[in-house]
């Protein structure tokens, strides 16, 4: 996978694996003063309480982001129930504790969140890279 980054305030450390983010962009329209692709960094956790930046990293479709309390508030919360959800010419999203094998048969880290290819052409398999768009991939 790709090079995890880290962006930290003094109660939050927020994480960003860019080889699993497919730009749904619910991070930079849900808290643009934390996430701001234009600035630099583009994750700016100081801008924001950690209960809201955790809010909104939880709503990340394919978890590229994740977060790490460090004010003691409660951790990031891991769905009990699998649930895999097709979106529309696009990825499955996968929410719930998973484990994944790539084609490899390889283990895929675990995570809460992902987003995994069903067009056949992403690049970063298992994973969505978007490909769907371009490949012109429909659903129906």
């Amino acid at each position: 996978m790709g090079k995890q980054r880290s962006y930290e305030s003094d109660d939050i450390t927020v994480y960003f694996d860019g080889s699993r983010c497919i730009h749904a962009a619910r991070c930079v329209h849900g808290l643009p003063t934390v996430f701001n692709a234009e600035a630099r960094p583009w994750i700016q956790p100081t801008q924001s309480s950690a209960d809201e930046i955790a809010k909104v990293v939880g709503q990340c479709p394919s978890g590229a982001l994740t977060y790490e309390r460090r004010d003691g508030g409660p951790a990031e919360a891991v769905q009990e129930e699998v649930t895999i959800t097709a979106a529309k010419d696009g990825p499955l999203y996968l929410r719930g504790t998973i484990s994944v094998v790539d084609q490899d048969g390889r283990p895929v880290e675990a995570r809460g969140r992902m987003a995994l290819c069903r067009c056949g052409a992403s690049k970063n398999k298992p994973f969505c890279d978007n490909s769907h768009i371009e490949s012109g991939f429909t659903s129906a």
